[in-house]
C-alpha cells in the first residue's frame, strides 16, 4: 500500500481520532495544535509532529492554516524493504522543527509533487527521503517526553475559569497561563492529576454545560452550541450523540421546547439555577 502525501487545512474546531497508519504532519502556513496520547504541542510553518498508528490524537487548526500530511501504512515502500529501519521513527509521538537543509528539501518536495501530478511511486520516493533525514536528525536527540509534573493543580479553579469562558475558543496555552505553568509542565501535570488531557477535560465541561442548558432552558440548539463553545449546532449534535448516545433534541426534559433563535444567546447565563 503506497504512501499518500496531501496538503489540507485543519478544521478550527477540535477533532480527535486514531487510524491504523502512521502520519507525519508538517505546517506550511498558519498554526495548529496537536495532542497525541497526552503529548501536546503547537505546529507552525516548517515544524511538525509524528503521529504513530493507533494513537488517539486531538487537533485543531487556527485561522487560515495549511498542513502537509504524509499517511504512511506500515507496509508502504517508504517504511519497508531497504527502508525498514525508518519505522523506528514511529516508536513514540514527537514534535520537531525542520532545519535549513530540510526546509530546502520540503520546497523541492512540494514542487516535485506538483510536477508529478500525485504519482504514487514518486510520492513513496519523496517520503522515504524525508523520513530518512528526519530519522538521522531525531536519532541524535533524546526522545521528547512530558516533563516531571510540579505541584498539584487547583482543578476547581480551572473548572471555574473554563466555565466562565466556554463561549470562546480555549487553548491549552490559556489554561496553562491561568495555572502559571509552561504548556509542557501543565499538560503533564494535568493528565496525571485529572486522568484526562486538557482538551478532553474542556470538551467534557462543554458537554456538561450544554446538557444543563438543555434541561433548564428553552434556548434553541444553535444558541446552546454558541454558548458552550461548539462551532455550530451540528458539532453539538455530534458531540451529544458520541457522549450520550442521543441527539440534543432528545436530551431535553419532556415538555421543554426550543424557542426560535433570537441571536441573543450570549446574554443568557450558563449557571441557570
Amino acid at each position: 500500500m503506497p504512501s499518500v502525501i496531501r496538503q489540507i487545512p485543519l478544521d478550527t474546531a477540535t477533532r480527535h481520532h486514531a487510524h491504523d497508519y502512521h502520519q507525519i504532519v508538517i505546517g506550511l502556513q498558519g498554526r495548529a495544535e496537536f495532542e497525541i496520547e497526552g503529548l501536546g504541542g503547537a505546529i507552525s510553518a516548517l515544524s511538525g509532529c509524528i503521529v504513530p498508528a493507533n494513537h488517539v490524537h486531538y487537533y485543531a487548526g487556527t485561522g487560515d492554516n495549511r498542513q502537509l500530511i504524509l499517511d504512511l501504512p506500515a507496509h508502504s515502500p517508504a517504511l519497508s524493504g531497504p527502508h525498514l529501519e525508518l519505522a523506528s521513527l514511529f516508536d513514540a509521538p514527537r514534535f520537531f522543527t525542520l532545519d535549513d537543509p530540510l526546509r530546502h528539501y520540503l520546497h523541492f518536495l512540494l514542487l516535485e509533487l506538483e510536477r508529478s501530478g500525485g504519482d504514487g511511486h514518486q510520492g513513496d520516493r519523496l517520503a522515504a527521503t524525508l523520513l530518512g533525514c528526519l530519522h538521522d536528525r531525531l536519532a541524535a536527540t533524546p526522545s521528547q517526553q512530558p516533563p516531571r509534573p510540579p505541584a498539584r493543580l487547583d482543578l476547581a479553579h480551572l473548572e471555574r475559569f473554563i466555565d466562565a469562558h466556554l463561549a470562546r475558543r480555549l487553548s491549552v496555552a490559556d489554561l496553562a497561563r491561568e495555572a502559571c505553568l509552561s504548556e509542557s509542565h501543565f499538560r503533564a501535570c494535568f493528565r496525571r492529576q485529572a486522568g484526562l488531557t486538557p482538551w478532553q477535560f474542556v470538551r467534557r465541561r462543554r458537554l456538561e454545560a450544554a446538557r444543563r442548558l438543555l434541561d433548564e432552558s428553552r434556548l434553541p440548539l444553535a444558541e446552546i452550541a454558541a454558548l458552550t463553545g461548539f462551532s455550530n449546532q451540528s458539532a453539538l449534535s455530534h458531540a451529544c450523540r458520541e457522549a450520550y448516545g442521543q441527539p440534543p433534541s432528545r436530551l431535553r426534559r419532556p415538555g421543554t421546547r426550543s424557542l426560535p433563535a433570537t441571536g441573543t444567546a450570549r446574554r443568557h447565563s450558563l449557571t441557570t439555577e
